[in-house]
């Protein structure tokens, strides 16, 4: 095993040497110049003609959405909370599904590739092929609110408002597993990509992490006074760094190696309206960390967001763009491309009349996406029906089982390190007579009488006690017995009675 690990990472490192693409950002020239100026306007007039057409804002009624791209970024699903769903390919404009549900819609998200996807509707969870025909009803997960799916498990997780947390395996259609969290409706989860562990935030302010394997948490930590709005974890720097925000204003970044204490945190503005209430957060694949609050989103880099700082206050600002009277809903940053997805709504109240303007817009963020993507693991823009198709089968021959999926994911195919046994523990539990005899105490005829007495003689001799007790308990309490004689006891004497008692007297005896 550990031969095999060692093959993989040299062969990684010559894979690394292909990669040519470099990711860009923005760069000062002056000290008193600042990233965060920069508009959009002016990032779109210094970028390629293909990065300024994805700029873009879509207006839509149903809202408010949420979003939800596949693994190579290509194509984009969208949730309304009124019904109104839909996939299609943003690059090309090219709309697959489009459904009218007519009941409520929380989440969305793709299976192992966009020709699936499932939608947490009202009651229970259903899944949809490419042109929007309904395949399943997973009529166990009932009132789901949040969707992940962990591509290399086949695993479709949901989280209720009834408190559970459920496995379902796509493949085979049967449900794995399903956990109790017992802390009450979950309206927040993510997944870290790293280890496939779920982290789940409830409405006491605390945060759990749970696999498969065991029926409790395996992490509880209490982030916030209030109630956990939104979780998401790192995985640019391998599930190292998770950030949370929370009902109470402030948005904190955590160490997943230690738990002792969040790294940094600051305070944000957070709307009242129902249905917006905290800021939503999303990492990119190098690292950036979206905030969407109200009024505004803001994107943060690191090292300066994962590096300890005491005092409570907001780290530099690498981007912010501005949401004027809107409530941020989704947060999405868009794989292999420099962009981020912000669904947002926002209520106007004109001649007495309420309106809401639900909009999805997608913003230039310079440094964010990595532009090497991984073929083998359907990360390429480009796929083919026919690459698709045999990535699917391959895919399904490589699936790892739940029981695979651990917080350390690099103990699976090492070698368990032996325990060392503590001579003393072991010394205490042997009997009397050879804890005296290795330490030299020991009387050969006294210590055996003695551990005659306390019941640690040979065997023979404990055996033989035994079988006496076992046989005055047995003669104590057959009742059955007695009551058969009780029946005998009479003056005729015959040839039966005879027999009985005898074998009766053979057995006593």
């Amino acid at each position: 095993m550990e031969e095999g690990r060692k093959d993989r990472k040299t062969r990684m490192e010559d894979v690394q040497m292909l990669n040519v693409g470099e990711t860009g950002g923005m760069q000062v020239e002056g000290a008193l110049e600042r990233t965060w100026k920069m508009t959009q306007k002016d990032i779109v007039e210094n970028v390629g003609l293909d990065d300024a057409r994805s700029r873009s804002d879509w207006r839509l009624d149903g809202g408010p959405y949420a979003c939800r791209y596949s693994r190579n970024g290509r194509h984009l699903a969208i949730a309304g909370r009124q019904g109104h769903v839909a996939t299609f390919d943003w690059q090309t404009a090219t709309v697959h599904a489009e459904l009218q549900l007519k009941e409520t819609c929380r989440d969305i998200t793709f299976l192992q590739d966009h020709s699936m996807f499932a939608v947490a509707q009202s009651k229970y969870v259903y899944m949809y092929d490419l042109n929007g025909v309904e395949l399943h009803r997973l009529s166990a997960h009932i009132e789901p609110t949040k969707l992940e799916y962990l591509p290399y498990h086949f695993l479709l997780v949901s989280a209720s408002n009834t408190g559970f947390l459920k496995y379902q395996d796509i493949s085979t259609g049967q449900t794995v597993v399903e956990h109790r969290s017992k802390l009450g409706p979950c309206r927040t989860m993510c997944q870290n990509t790293w280890n496939s562990v779920i982290h789940l935030g409830h409405q006491n302010g605390t945060v759990t992490l749970w696999t498969p394997n065991s029926p409790t948490p395996h992490v509880r930590l209490l982030a916030h006074l209030g109630e956990v709005t939104a979780v998401a974890v790192d995985g640019s720097s391998s599930g190292r760094y998770m950030a949370t925000s929370g009902a109470d204003g402030r948005v904190k970044v955590w160490d997943c190696r230690n738990w002792k204490g969040c790294l940094r945190q600051w305070s944000v503005r957070t709307g009242t309206a129902q249905g917006f209430q905290g800021a939503q957060l999303d990492w990119s694949q190098k690292g950036m960390l979206a905030v969407g609050s109200t009024n505004s989103v803001n994107v943060f880099q690191q090292p300066t967001i994962t590096s300890m700082h005491g005092p409570l206050a907001t780290p530099p600002l690498y981007m912010a763009h501005p949401t004027p009277r809107s409530q941020t809903s989704s947060t999405r940053f868009i794989p292999h491309r420099d962009l981020l997805a912000i669904s947002h709504s926002s209520s106007s109240d004109k001649s007495g009349i309420l309106t809401h303007d639900h909009v999805i817009s997608t913003i230039l963020v310079p440094g964010s996406g990595n532009p090497n993507y991984d073929t083998a693991e359907g990360g390429d823009p480009h796929e083919g029906s026919k690459g698709r198709r045999e990535r699917e089968v391959r895919s399904l021959l490589e699936k790892l089982e739940p029981s695979t999926i651990t917080v350390d994911p690099e103990m699976l195919g090492g070698l368990r390190e032996e325990a060392k046994v503590d001579e003393s523990l072991v010394h205490r539990k042997q009997p009397r007579f050879q804890r005296l005899r290795a330490s030299g105490k020991a009387d050969e005829p006294d210590a055996m009488q003695e551990d005659d007495e306390a019941g640690t003689g040979s065997a023979d001799e404990k055996g033989t006690v035994l079988e006496k007790k076992r046989v005055g308990k047995m003669r104590g309490r057959d009742k059955s017995m007695k009551r058969y004689l009780r029946k005998k006891r009479k003056n005729v004497i015959d040839e039966a009675t005879v027999r009985f008692v005898g074998n009766l007297d053979g057995m006593v005896c």
